[in-house]
């Protein structure tokens, strides 16, 4: 069973224009385990690819920034099924490590995954 990602928000500022240090060592993680497409490449202003899964798309771009210090929060219609679809996919993590976060008036059940790239998500599913 696939989750549907529905959202998805930058830790910093912008979904399509996350840092990281090779856009085409990259995508394999993507496409693979995470169950992103690309859409598009550029090369300028900087090399960069746009990805999207469901309702959602984020950019990868070489543009200097660091990886460890961005990332995204998706939020996800099932986040037991997001994980074991990315386990089942390679996800080299063993646990979710499930925990319940409160973004603003709302709580998500949430876990986190750190990509080859440094960028870090969080996937979460809306409580109650």
């Amino acid at each position: 069973m696939s989750a549907v990602f529905k959202t998805a928000s930058p830790y910093a500022e912008d979904e399509m224009n996350l840092p990281v240090e090779n856009v085409d060592v990259a995508i394999p993680f993507y496409e693979s385990v995470m169950g992103f497409r690309v859409v598009a490449r550029h090369d300028t202003p900087h090399k960069s690819a746009i990805l999207t899964r469901d309702d959602i798309q984020i950019g990868l771009a070489e543009n200097g920034g660091d990886p460890t210090q961005e990332g995204c929060f998706f939020e996800v219609d099932d986040a037991a099924a997001a994980f074991a679809e990315l386990k089942s996919n390679g996800l080299n993590q063993e646990e979710a490590n499930f925990r319940i976060d409160r973004y603003g008036a709302h709580s998500f059940k949430v876990f986190f995954v750190v990509a080859p790239d440094g960028l870090c998500y969080c996937l979460g599913e809306r409580q109650g």
